[in-house]
């Protein structure tokens, strides 16, 4: 009795990953009136910030004194740990872990939506922040200079571009966006807290390092915010430029197609095809079987100029020639026996010996010379 073997684990995992599923309906969020509000709450806490670290307010004195707290020396036990976590927030690392993450996505779900969506949010996040960095020209800790002091305006010197933090920033836009794009309520409520988790462990491990003041770390989350809150006003801009993108790949796909030649059919090889037929070829057959026998070898063969239509060639199967009889082969050897001649074979076929007759003696008891 033959059995089927049984799927693997391994083989039912390839089995879902192999199959095609349909396009889904993506919920793409819209600006609601909610969205509106808490867009404006969290532009005027991002102004306030501003404001308050230029005038230098009491979060400047916050600052100084997270700032000579120093917690990297309070527990040192967990800084060769946040060294590695704070990787998090980098742009480098976490862009190509999203990317690989959302590239799947697209090709599982038939659509660039996510790409453009994440490709839209740095975008954004990059001229926004980068613009605040330049123009504010705030020193780091490490970079500051006088005690109390708010450390702007300090455009040429080095470390003056860390406010807002471009490590929180980036936490909560590149993180974030995966709740963004979630297709369940179940995934975005997990994946928004675990986005939460992510930028506020960045925000503060900057501050345990020493590499930016608090203010900077609660404008970063602001700032990264507010690009996720602005996304939706963007969305139609998104799929046109899906749409367009999804035309190219159209039209590329049709000019390839067109550009393959059609095949020719092949003939059967058992039918013979004639050869085709060219100007002279009548007459120099004509020519050959009235010459004598002998001569077909040493006649030259009849050159006409060539038609003036151009012929064309095409791919013909001969059919087997007979094989021809014993009987109508030439002759290899000629006629005879190709051996030289030797006369003592033949003087044995006639009897005659091959030693000479004796002489006869002399007077003297000598043979006759």
């Amino acid at each position: 009795m033959r059995t089927e073997p049984q799927p693997t684990r391994l083989d039912r995992i390839f089995a879902r990953l192999d199959r095609e599923p349909a396009r889904p309906s993506l919920d793409v969020p819209r600006m609601t009136r909610h969205r509106v509000v808490l867009f404006g709450a969290t532009l005027t806490f991002y102004i306030t910030i501003v404001l308050a670290v230029v005038t230098t307010s009491w979060l400047v004195r916050v600052d100084w004194q997270a700032m000579l707290f120093r917690p990297y020396q309070q527990w040192p036990e967990v800084h060769a740990f946040l060294d590695y976590w704070v990787v998090l927030g980098q742009r480098g690392p976490t862009a190509v872990m999203v990317t690989a993450w959302l590239g799947w996505r697209c090709w599982r779900q038939h659509t660039l939506r996510p790409m453009l969506a994440f490709g839209t949010a740095l975008l954004l996040l990059n001229v926004t922040v980068g613009a605040v960095k330049y123009g504010l020209g705030r020193s780091g800790p490490h970079y500051a200079t006088e005690v109390g002091s708010n450390e702007m305006w300090h455009w040429f010197q080095a470390g003056s571009d860390i406010f807002p933090s471009g490590h929180t920033a980036n936490a909560v836009v590149t993180w974030g966006i995966l709740a963004y794009l979630a297709s369940t309520p179940r995934a975005r409520r997990y994946l928004s807290a675990l986005s939460a988790i992510m930028s506020l462990s960045v925000g503060l491990t900057t501050v345990y390092l020493g590499t930016h003041w608090l203010s900077d770390v609660l404008l970063g989350w602001a700032a990264g915010l507010l690009v996720l809150l602005a996304l939706p006003w963007l969305e139609p801009l998104i799929s046109r430029a899906e749409n367009l993108l999804l035309e190219l790949r159209d039209r590329w796909y049709a000019r390839g197609r067109a550009g393959v030649p059609a095949t020719t059919p092949l003939m059967p090889v058992g039918t013979p095809a004639p050869l085709p037929a060219t100007v002279g070829t009548a007459r120099e057959s004509a020519a050959l079987d009235a010459a004598p026998m002998g001569a077909a070898d040493e006649t030259p063969p009849v050159h006409e100029p060539a038609a003036s239509a151009r012929t064309t060639h095409t791919t013909v199967c001969l059919a087997p020639a007979p094989h021809p009889a014993r009987a109508d082969r030439p002759a290899v050897t000629p006629a005879g026996t190709r051996r030289p001649p030797h006369t003592d074979r033949a003087d044995r076929a006639t009897g005659r010996g091959t030693t000479p007759p004796a002489r006869p003696l002399t007077a003297n008891g000598q043979r006759d010379t």
